[in-house]
């Protein structure tokens, strides 16, 4: 329900034959009220999917299918939409997010807009080595893939103000609990809660000071 807070207001006739009296009802005065009332756009975003209509089954209380979306993380050749991180759930897209932020612009006409949320994780694996768990090279391509997809959006005339990554530190997962590391650095929860950067810390250091290579790029 972006769209009051940002654009004119307008009621969507799906949703209200769907939902019926479960919409609240916005008086002419309400209605002035939202309009252009937000100050930005907070994104929080990891992932990409492609997303095809699908009746709901009563049987199954899935929140996607309540909704009747099937998710496809799948091209129609059967090439996988992106590799996939610990989570079941997080394919790493980049061009999923270019694709957002320039839809948010041109809809609600080019609101300021912060990527509140963005990062992949690890699985917790207490038998591998620290230093194996250290060394998250996926992460660093994550997070270059996706600044990259920032910059485009950017250069496309997206007003987009800040980036966030998630997380500074490995943390509690919600219904994961310690399972997932989304931390550019490691803490190790087994001796003492210390902390350890990892490469995609040490990357992020040598990107915000705009190191670059010889080739004019960060490595």
């Amino acid at each position: 329900m972006l769209q009051p807070g940002v654009s004119i207001f307008s009621s969507d006739e799906t949703m209200r034959e769907k939902l019926g009296d479960s919409l609240p009802h916005f008086s002419e005065r309400d209605k002035e009220l939202l309009k252009h009332s937000i100050d930005f756009v907070g994104l929080n975003h990891y992932t990409t999917r492609f997303v095809r209509h699908a009746k709901m089954d009563l049987e199954d209380n899935d929140f996607y299918r309540v909704q009747e979306a099937d998710r496809i993380a799948e091209w129609e050749d059967g090439e996988m939409i992106g590799e996939k991180a610990a989570s079941s759930w997080l394919y790493i897209v980049p061009w999923g997010l270019r694709k957002v932020l320039n839809y948010i612009s041109t809809r609600y006409n080019y609101p300021p807009v912060y990527v509140t949320e963005n990062g992949m994780d690890d699985e917790d694996d207490h038998t591998s080595p620290i230093h194996e768990m250290l060394d998250d090279k996926l992460r660093v391509s994550y997070y270059k893939g996706y600044l990259a997809a920032v910059h485009q959006a950017i250069k496309d005339g997206c007003n987009v103000r800040g980036y966030f990554a998630w997380s500074l530190m490995d943390n509690f997962e919600w219904h994961l609990g310690y399972t997932k590391r989304f931390g550019l650095i490691y803490v190790d929860y087994r001796n003492g809660l210390t902390r350890h950067l990892k490469s995609s810390a040490y990357w992020f250091l040598r990107f915000l000071k705009d190191e670059q290579g010889k080739n004019g790029k960060l490595d």
